[in-house]
């Protein structure tokens, strides 16, 4: 099936990006990746397990006991019994970098603004050994349930999952993360729908969103705590504007991220803005991905 983007797609993007590199590595095979889950099996052992299975495995640079994976008989990744026991996690190695950057400690308490379907969660937790606590919220009664499921899968204990609305909660957490709802510009070789989906009208709504929930975020730090913002949308209205419009409304800081990683040009004049992360598709061949972290 032939993936065609719409024309006002392509001149928006065309303008920040090589599009057709761009385009080359949305519509590309997705690289599989994996993450350890440490609650529950270490690196050496679940190597052990996946190579006898003829898996074979390359680390994420930017993240321990993370892998690339592949099979030469192309078995699916989530068709195992390691993978139905928890043992590990599949997960877009972009998608690793919030978490890291977010780095919880064990006696923390930690706040997922938007949980749902648990990837970030479930890595916090094995971050901070299944101690602390993290509450992971979600707005919809159909999100929780995989959310549920994959916390029981990777043994989580350490969490208390909340429904309700991200600009509604109210409290002091020594971390939060926003992985905020988004276009999903980026992951498009997960979701090539978003191809015909995607609108402007779209993104504004957004953004907007966006924006409150980063500044109820924000608002619910303890002094000195750190947010992480991110996104897989690679669209600015998006990214660098909500992180322009939290700086124009509160005392905020942002702090650099240093990675052993590929990465592109922030698209802000706003010096504390261009401390943040972009990354496109081509850079790294992972999923798009935005990511900033701030200092209150």
């Amino acid at each position: 099936m032939e993936f065609k983007f719409k024309q006002k797609f392509i001149e928006k993007f065309s303008k920040i990006t090589d599009f057709e590199k761009f385009k080359e590595f949305s519509l590309k095979y997705p690289r599989k990746a994996i993450r350890v889950n440490t609650i529950k099996i270490n690196q050496k052992e679940l190597i052990e397990r996946l190579k006898s299975q003829k898996f074979t495995l390359e680390e994420v640079p930017w993240c321990k006991d993370s892998f690339f994976i592949k099979h030469l008989e192309r078995k699916p990744v989530g068709n195992t019994l390691e993978h139905f026991l928890g043992y590990y996690y599949v997960q877009d190695a972009a998608s690793l970098i919030p978490s890291i950057i977010l780095n919880p400690k064990k006696e923390e308490l930690v706040l997922d603004l938007c949980a749902s379907p648990g990837s970030k969660t479930t890595q916090i937790a094995a971050l901070m050994e299944n101690e602390g606590l993290i509450l992971a919220n979600d707005i919809l009664g159909t999100r929780i349930k995989p959310l549920k499921a994959n916390l029981q899968r990777c043994g989580v204990k350490n969490c208390i999952i909340t429904l309700m609305s991200g600009q509604s909660i109210k409290g002091k957490f020594d971390k939060i993360l926003l992985d905020a709802p988004c276009s999903g510009t980026g992951a498009i070789r997960k979701s090539p729908e978003t191809i015909y989906i995607w609108n402007e009208n779209m993104v504004k709504r957004f953004s907007k969103v966006q924006k409150s929930l980063i500044l109820n975020a924000f608002d619910s730090l303890n002094e000195n705590g750190t947010l992480v913002y991110s996104t897989c949308s690679i669209d600015p209205d998006e990214n660098e504007r909500v992180i322009e419009f939290l700086l124009e409304k509160r005392n905020a800081k942002i702090e650099n991220i240093d990675l052993t990683l590929k990465r592109s040009e922030v698209l802000s004049d706003d010096l504390e803005v261009k401390k943040c992360l972009r990354i496109w598709p081509q850079d790294n061949d992972t999923e798009g991905f935005f990511i900033a972290k701030i200092r209150k």
